[in-house]
C-alpha cells in the first residue's frame, strides 16, 4: 500500500529469496517421503521508520524469515503439500508480527520422484523428474487468501497431427502453409483456486492430487487418444482447448493461464546447384531449434473469478 512521503508516493516490501529446504518424513513401515522446496517470501509491513529515520525496530530480519522456514518445516510432522506449507508460512508471518499486514509466499517444488526397482516402489530411493509444481499464497492479516498453483517446464511433443494454415500473408511472409508438422512446446500453467480466506479451505485439501489431475487433463487434451491422436490447427487452438478442459473438469479451479511457446522443428531439405536435391524432406528429418520461437499465451476464467 502506497504512503505519501514528502510529496511522493512510497511503496515498499522486503523478504528473503531462494530459501531452499528439503523435508523427509518416515512412516511406521520405514517408507520415506521427501520434498525439496525453493521458497521466496515477501512481506508488506509497517516499517517506514527504517527507510526514513534509520530506525529498524519494526523490521523482521530476512535472516529470521529464512530460519522460520526451517523451523516450520521441522514442525510439520505429517507430510503436506506445497500449497499448505505456503499458506502456513503466510499465516505465521501475518499473525506473529503486528506490523506485517500481508505475506506473499512463492514456492517451487523440485520434482523428486520415487524410483521403482524390479517393478516395486523403493522405500527411500528417488530420481529427479522434469516439470515443477509451483504455488503462490498471498495471505493478509485479516485471513483473506489468494492461492495460485501451477506447472513449470512441462515439455510436450507430438510428431504429427499438427498444421498451420490460412494465416495472414504479406511481402514479409516466408512460412509455407502445412497440415503436417511436428508440434512441440514447454507448458507453463497457472491456475487459481476459489478460496477467498484461510477458513474456506477444506479440512483435508487435495492439492497434490489436483496438481496431478490438472497435468493429466492438459496432456490428454494436447495429445488426444493414444491411437488416432487429435489434430491441432494451431498452438492457439490447442491451448484454448486445454484450458477449457481443465475448467470443465474441475469446479474448484476458477481460472487458468497457459504459456505455450511454439518450439520449432524445421524440416531438413538439402540441395546444391551441382547435385540438385541431396536430401528430400519426407516428414522424417528435422533441425531442432530453441530460438527464436513463437510465444503464445492466454487466460481463461470463470465470470466470477478474480484471477
Amino acid at each position: 500500500m502506497a504512503k505519501e512521503l514528502d510529496g511522493y508516493n512510497f511503496e515498499q516490501r522486503h523478504g528473503k529469496s531462494r530459501v531452499r529446504v528439503a523435508r523427509v518424513w518416515q512412516s511406521k513401515d520405514g517408507r520415506h517421503s521427501m520434498v525439496e522446496w525453493n521458497i521466496n517470501i515477501s512481506l508488506l509491513s509497517d516499517c517506514l521508520a527504517s527507510y526514513v529515520r534509520d530506525d529498524n525496530s519494526d523490521i523482521v530480519a530476512t535472516d529470521t524469515m529464512k530460519n522460520t522456514v526451517y523451523a516450520k518445516a521441522k514442525e510439520c510432522s505429517k507430510e503436506l503439500s506445497v500449497e499448505e506449507f505456503a499458506i502456513l508460512l503466510g499465516k505465521h508471518f501475518t499473525s506473529y508480527y503486528p506490523q506485517v499486514t500481508s505475506a506473499m509466499v512463492k514456492i517451487v517444488e523440485k520434482p523428486w520422484e520415487r524410483v521403482h526397482i524390479d517393478g516395486q516402489p523403493h522405500n527411500h530411493g528417488f530420481k529427479l523428474g522434469s516439470e515443477k509444481h509451483t504455488t503462490e499464497a498471498i495471505v493478509q492479516k485479516s485471513g483473506v487468501l489468494q492461492l495460485t498453483s501451477g506447472i513449470e517446464g512441462l515439455a510436450l511433443l507430438k510428431t504429427t497431427k499438427s498444421g498451420f494454415e490460412g494465416f495472414i500473408r504479406d511481402k514479409y511472409t516466408a512460412l509455407p502453409e502445412t497440415r503436417e508438422r511436428m508440434l512441440a512446446t514447454e507448458v507453463t500453467a497457472l491456475w487459481r483456486y476459489p478460496y477467498e480466506s484461510i477458513l474456506s479451505i477444506p479440512q483435508k485439501p487435495l492439492f497434490n492430487e489436483r496438481y496431478l489431475d490438472v497435468k493429466k487433463v492438459l496432456m490428454d487434451t494436447f495429445f488426444g487418444p493414444p491411437k488416432e491422436g487429435v489434430y491441432s490447427p494451431s498452438v492457439q487452438s490447442t491451448l484454448f482447448h486445454m484450458e477449457k478442459a481443465v475448467l470443465s473438469r474441475f469446479p474448484d479451479i476458477s481460472g487458468i493461464q497457459l504459456q505455450m511457446p511454439n518450439i520449432h522443428f524445421l524440416p531438413i531439405n538439402l540441395s546444391s546447384k551441382e547435385n540438385g536435391t541431396i536430401v528430400k524432406f519426407e516428414d522424417d528429418v528435422y533441425l531442432p531449434t530453441d530460438e527464436p520461437h513463437g510465444s503464445i499465451q492466454a487466460k481463461l476464467t470463470r465470470f466470477w473469478s478474480k484471477m
